[in-house]
């Protein structure tokens, strides 16, 4: 079988896979420093790799030896499109190709590792294939839910997502939002004006807007109003309109307000809400916003819903360990059982 990253000849099974590749300029970053990306799939697939000149023998069970090809041909064709290979970008070939995939569809359309979000300061790749479902629901529908544990990507993508409709100028303008008051604390209680007490409850959205294009046109476009940051309570009363609005951390979000946020949505807009139902801060008996607005309208034709899992995390290898021990946790305990005024689970 030949592609354009390279030529497979399928051997019998006892025997090596072999794969041979066109460009030598590439293979360094392909194999990584002293060979670290060969050994991190061996270790992750269960299979041995044998690097002579351009010609790769992956030796081991078939399934494991097709997943480390399916992985190679992906990350060449990413150095031939000029696109960065490190290790996140192995391990996230691992996550799409790799036998443990978390439940979702492979996008339609494209590959996962074509589904590149090229901001201003970097190309992003989806990292897991829910992630790359993600993207494609962000720029396909209207409104769309992302909701899953911490480290997904969830608001990031979003963000990244709607900066780039924004300078292709598919909509006027970006606005952010998330619950500002957490934790009990009243902003009231908090020293300064009111942008200083609201800010840090916004850095997060900040940082991945500064993460996306540079600082001097972050600042311009928060100048200008083509980029808005606010807390959820200044969305009452307003339309939002060729807008793409996100809201993060909605599950602290009443219904009341879910209600409201959900009703700004104006013409040739869209709308990205992202929340974590297991870190919840509302007091103790609140409902959750989010969780009634999925079960009244998360069915609707127009509305997508992305359900992230333990396997999407993508920060580091321990955090996906810590979430699972947590969740682990809280399956031994009695439902009703609450440590302290509020419910969290691990933090973001």
């Amino acid at each position: 079988m030949t592609t354009s990253s390279g030529s497979v000849h399928a051997a019998p099974a006892a025997a090596p896979l072999y794969l041979t590749f066109d460009d030598n300029a590439l293979l360094g970053a392909l194999y990584g420093e002293h060979d670290r990306h060969l050994a991190r799939i061996e270790q992750k697939l269960g299979v041995s790799v044998t690097s002579r000149g351009n010609r790769l023998a992956v030796t081991g069970p078939p399934p494991a030896t097709n997943a480390a090809r399916d992985v190679l041909l992906d990350l060449y064709d990413m150095l031939e499109r000029g696109l960065p290979v490190g290790a996140q970008e192995v391990d996230a070939a691992l996550r799409m190709t790799g036998g443990k995939r978390p439940p979702g569809p492979v996008p339609t359309g494209a590959s996962a590792t074509e589904m590149v979000i090229r901001t201003q300061k970097r190309h992003i790749m989806p990292r897991s294939t829910n992630q790359a479902t993600y993207i494609q629901a962000l720029y396909d529908n209207e409104l769309v839910f992302g909701i899953g544990p911490a480290g997904t990507g969830k608001t990031y993508l979003a963000v990244a997502a709607a900066s780039t409709l924004l300078a292709r100028g598919e909509v006027d303008r970006l606005v952010l939002s998330r619950p500002a008051v957490e934790a009990g604390e009243r902003l009231g209680f908090l020293p300064g004006d009111l942008r200083e007490k609201v800010d840090p409850y916004l850095r997060p959205l900040y940082d991945a807007l500064y993460d996306m294009m540079p600082a001097d046109k972050v600042v311009s476009r928060l100048q200008n109003g083509e980029i808005e940051i606010a807390p959820l309570a200044f969305m009452r009363g307003r339309t939002l309109a060729n807008a793409f609005v996100i809201l993060d951390e909605a599950q602290n979000t009443t219904p009341v307000q879910m209600k409201m946020f959900l009703t700004r949505l104006g013409e040739n807009s869209r709308m990205a809400i992202t929340g974590d139902p297991s870190q919840v801060d509302l007091p103790h008996g609140a409902r959750s916003g989010l969780d009634e607005a999925l079960s009244i309208i998360g069915a609707l034709d127009e509305a997508t819903v992305v359900r992230f899992h333990n396997a999407d995390v993508v920060r580091h290898p321990l955090v996906t360990r810590i979430v699972r021990a947590y969740e682990a946790y809280e399956a031994r305990q009695p439902r009703d059982r609450e440590v302290g005024p509020n419910r969290r689970g691990p933090g973001p």
